[in-house]
């Protein structure tokens, strides 16, 4: 995949085109748990074609920033979760239930009724895509079993765990089939392991654990504070983040940079490398890449170089284009410059 030192990724999401969804109306709705079919700007029988040029756009802006690992960009997706979640047999998409969510306030949110199963694979055609498409690492994303469960009303299984298992047995359906169609790198997004601690303690790890079960090369643990666009204020540190030191993903991926994060919380997770956020997604302005390379020379005091992968806090689907390319551009310069140093 890649032998540079320090390489550089995305975590997931990059902006998606304003011919291709209403940003605006995107921008005022909380993350969509349920479908939201009208923030697409295209007709559904032009819809894919209009994805995969997205898509495109997404991968070149990758590349000429400089990017070493890169994603599809989830031009595909009304956010990072709903595309998989409403898939999958067991789950009521159109009767939906409510929950409350990160922020305290009442979500929408599918209800699970019956069995969770999938019905075939959902992101196979996404991989495949950007795997011939690309001569990079390429990076495929799903929604965590335990991130699906809190996200989800309970109306079928004994509890939340009994669902949360069951979610995490169809990602491992679903991440094996990603990696036999091309995918390098395979990250599950968990951020509801920061969101809500009290039943991560309990199941977060196991359910991690039957998801990636049998799934061979690299793969990631994402968690994070929330999207910045939609959380302004975050705290300073994790409530769930020492636990994954005992999960069987390789890497863990955090945002620090926005939320300026005690960097020696990663001596907790000694053994794992580690995707270390240095873009901060809620402030607009581009870094500099002297900026990002003293962030990454901050990682460095707790993490071996060949252990860490520089990265954007969290995923950049609220950004404007420009931004996330500069931001990114940023990233890749940033990195070489402590590539250099290291040599």
């Amino acid at each position: 995949m890649t032998n540079t030192l320090l390489p550089t990724t995305v975590v997931g999401s990059y902006p998606q085109p304003d011919w291709l969804v209403d940003r605006e109306l995107l921008g005022s709705k909380m993350v969509p748990r349920v479908r939201a079919r009208d923030v697409w700007r295209v007709p559904e029988p032009f819809l894919e074609q209009a994805q995969d040029d997205a898509t495109l756009l997404a991968i070149r802006d990758m590349e000429r920033a400089g990017i070493d690992i890169i994603t599809d960009g989830e031009m595909r997706r009304e956010s990072y979760s709903n595309r998989f979640a409403t898939a999958l047999d067991g789950v009521d998409n159109d009767n939906p239930g409510e929950v409350i969510g990160r922020t305290g306030q009442p979500t929408i949110v599918p209800r699970v009724v019956g069995p969770i199963r999938r019905r075939g694979a959902v992101e196979v055609r996404d991989i495949e895509f950007l795997r011939r498409n690309t001569d990079r690492g390429a990076k495929i994303t799903l929604p965590g079993p335990y991130t699906m469960a809190q996200q989800a009303k309970n109306e079928f299984y004994a509890d939340d765990e009994e669902m949360a298992m069951a979610f995490a047995a169809v990602v491992n359906e679903e991440l094996k089939d990603l990696k036999r169609a091309g995918a390098d790198v395979i990250q599950l997004d968990e951020p509801w392991l920061q969101g809500r601690p009290e039943g991560a303690y309990r199941y977060g790890v196991k359910a991690i654990n039957r998801a990636l079960e049998g799934v061979e090369g690299p793969t990631i643990v994402h968690l994070c504070f929330g999207y910045a666009a939609m959380v302004h204020e975050k705290p300073s540190g994790y409530s769930f983040l020492p636990q994954l030191a005992d999960c069987t993903a390789d890497q863990i991926s955090i945002e620090a940079a926005q939320p300026k994060i005690d960097l020696g919380v990663l001596k907790d997770l000694a053994g794992k490398s580690i995707l270390l956020g240095v873009l901060s997604l809620g402030d607009k302005a581009v870094e500099t890449p002297e900026t990002v390379a003293e962030r990454i020379r901050a990682g460095l005091k707790y993490v071996a170089p060949d252990k860490l992968i520089p990265a954007p806090d969290c995923g950049m689907k609220y950004l404007s284009r420009e931004a996330a390319f500069g931001k990114l551009k940023a990233l890749a310069d940033g990195a070489a410059i402590v590539r250099r140093e290291l040599q």
